[in-house]
């Protein structure tokens, strides 16, 4: 493969890779390093971390070559793989490549930027990216200024829609031989938290083979671990997440059902997206919100424009309290706790008397939190009370 692509390329010496059987990376390497122009050239590897699962030498080769050969000539030489721990892992103290690279990650579009793409106002821009996770190639193909609903009614009965295959082709990406790891994601993404609930989705797996799946889970950032913020350790606590929100939704809604929609049956699961949009809305939005009100901080902290604040969420194993946001100046473990809110993210429904109340009632269970903690509220449809510092819609995509 490796000799076909450099054959077909645009390199000057290209026509040296023409017939070639190479029985090495080490000669394929070589001959790379002849073929390449003298004036200047970029040599792109993609999927580098399955290159290196297939052959753990590589690495070493590729050092080699890249000192002896490759570095004397005009070659900028990219190495792109969606694994980040593996592809960040590659550049450490004792691995061949150490302090050789620069690492660069190239995140999604953020909500602001698919809100812009998209031409959508603000509240309807953060609909598109839980949706989408800010994934170029699903953004291109929502047409500008088409509501969800329109969207999802012709993407979701469609079986080749970038919605619907990009799930489905990454999880297959990044894990061709873990089957138990994706069992245990599929959990996380049927809405488990837990170590507990997600072992009882997951078929009742033991509990060392749960936690090496959930250890490869987070390693590849695939899960995100969440523990609750106070002046109190949270570590016994610890809630997981699906990290990306494209494939928190496609595991909610899709992944389970691609069955229906390739009998044509798209209109059941989108029914059931319908039905159950807004309460999986409320908690997939939360970790959205709480990265652009870390980006507002301390704006939104009346009396604290010198601290920076972290914004987590509380629990208790009960979930009395279970509090939305809370500001406090480090975290896992906070020393002070600079602010404590709530998120309402209805359509038509403004954080009210009653939604003050309970957090009132919060702020009075929640470990650390003075008595006058500010109180911030986040709604999609407005504040209908004073007493907090209110943050909408058009507020977070700003940040």
């Amino acid at each position: 493969m490796f000799a076909q692509e450099m054959a077909a390329s645009n390199l000057p010496g290209a026509a040296l890779f023409e017939g070639v059987e190479l029985a090495s990376w080490d000669a394929a390497l070589r001959l790379l390093g002849a073929a390449l122009p003298d004036d200047g050239c970029v040599v792109v590897f993609d999927e580098l971390p399955y290159v290196i699962a297939a052959d753990p030498g590589f690495e070493g080769t590729l050092q080699r070559a890249f000192d002896r050969e490759l570095a004397r000539k005009r070659v900028l030489l990219i190495g792109i793989g969606s694994d980040l721990g593996m592809m960040e892992a590659l550049n450490e103290y004792g691995r061949p490549f150490h302090q050789r690279a620069t690492e660069m990650v190239v995140p999604p579009l953020s909500p602001a930027e698919v809100g812009k793409l998209l031409d959508l106002p603000a509240a309807e821009a953060f609909d598109a990216y839980l949706v989408t996770g800010g994934l170029p190639l699903i953004c291109g193909e929502w047409p500008s200024g088409t509501s969800l609903s329109d969207y999802l009614g012709a993407a979701v009965v469609d079986p080749t829609s970038a919605l619907l295959v990009s799930g489905e082709r990454s999880l297959a990406a990044e894990f061709p031989f873990e089957a138990q790891a994706r069992v245990v994601l599929g959990a996380i993404g049927s809405g488990e938290r837990t170590f507990t609930t997600i072992g009882r989705a997951a078929g009742g797996i033991p509990q060392g083979s749960l936690s090496r799946a959930l250890e490869t889970l987070t390693a590849k950032r695939v899960v995100a671990v969440d523990e609750p913020l106070s002046t109190r350790s949270g570590a016994r606590d610890k809630r997981y997440r699906v990290a990306d929100p494209y494939l928190r939704f496609w595991l909610a809604f899709l992944g389970p059902h691609l069955d229906e929609i390739e009998r044509g049956r798209g209109d059941r699961v989108l029914a059931r997206i319908r039905a159950s949009w807004t309460s999986w809305r409320g908690r997939a939005v939360e970790p959205v919100i709480r990265e652009a009100l870390e980006r507002l901080a301390p704006a939104v902290i009346r009396g604290e424009d010198d601290v920076p604040g972290v914004v987590r969420g509380y629990w208790t194993r009960t979930n009395a309290p279970e509090i939305d946001l809370v500001v406090g100046d480090r975290a896992p473990v906070a020393k002070r706790i600079l602010a404590l809110g709530s998120i309402k993210w209805l359509d038509n429904a403004p954080f009210d008397r009653h939604d003050l109340g309970a957090l009132h009632a919060h702020r009075t269970q929640l470990p650390g939190a003075p008595v006058d903690a500010p109180l911030i509220a986040v709604a999609r449809a407005g504040c209908s009370v004073e007493g907090v510092t209110y943050v909408g819609p058009d507020d977070l995509i700003a940040a």
